[in-house]
């Protein structure tokens, strides 16, 4: 019974980890968020806020490509642009940032 337990419960650990990848990633696209280290922009993409290390580029560098894709399939799907898109997308991004987070309406950087 020991052995029945311990091959279940191995897969379902490693199942739920790989389930729940994507929550710890967005987890840590929070973390940088409120700890000021990256902002929505008008563009409907992310951006460092001041200067920023690897992993912050890598995970802004990962977000703004899935954004774009997902903004090219609404474009194609619409028949509109992708400028028309990301420009939406970045209102509606700024609209949605939480109180404290930093936003990037017009060019410059503040707190919202």
């Amino acid at each position: 019974m020991k052995k029945l337990n311990r091959y279940f419960i191995l897969p379902f650990i490693s199942l739920s980890l790989f389930l729940f990848s994507s929550y710890v990633f967005a987890l840590n696209l929070q973390a940088a968020k409120q700890q000021g280290l990256v902002g929505e922009t008008a563009s409907g993409y992310l951006e460092t806020v001041s200067t920023a290390n690897a992993e912050v580029n890598t995970l802004i560098s990962d977000v703004n490509n899935r954004r774009k894709q997902m903004y090219q399939k609404i474009a194609r799907r619409n028949g509109i642009t992708l400028n028309v898109v990301e420009h939406l997308a970045g209102k509606k991004a700024i609209k949605m940032s939480q109180s404290g987070n930093y936003i990037k309406p017009a060019g410059r950087w503040r707190k919202k």
